[in-house]
């Protein structure tokens, strides 16, 4: 039986799909970006800081399922320019233990939604 996951500390769907799905105990969340959920505004100061809110709208939605980074077992990053994979990199590792991190894959694609420059989508398991 699969248990929509919604809260109001991530931004709200703009089309119809969850912020996330918990079948059992996995959880599937749709991507995020760097929407602000307070401000309804992009957060694009910098990658780094961009990166930071995907990963603040990330942790809320994990949050609201009773679960954390360390529950993640795969990990999506889309970025719209291969060159920013370090800085992005670099914050996103902030978040998770080398030794225990999630699969993962990175894929540059032609825009993202609102043409950000990094989306994440994450697979939880309790």
């Amino acid at each position: 039986m699969k248990k929509i996951i919604s809260t109001l500390k991530a931004p709200q769907p703009i089309g119809p799909y969850s912020q996330a799905v918990l079948v059992g105990d996995v959880l599937y969340t749709s991507g995020q970006i760097c929407l602000n959920p307070e401000t309804g505004k992009l957060v694009q100061d910098s990658i780094e800081t961009e990166t930071v809110q995907v990963m603040k709208n990330l942790k809320a939605v994990l949050e609201e399922a009773n679960m954390a980074f360390n529950n993640v077992i795969k990990s999506t990053i889309f970025i719209s320019d291969m060159k920013l994979f370090e800085a992005i990199n670099k914050v996103y590792g902030k978040y998770f233990d080398e030794s225990s991190a999630p699969a993962r894959e990175t894929v540059e694609v032609a825009n993202l939604p609102k043409f950000v420059n990094v989306e994440i989508s994450m697979i939880a398991a309790k």
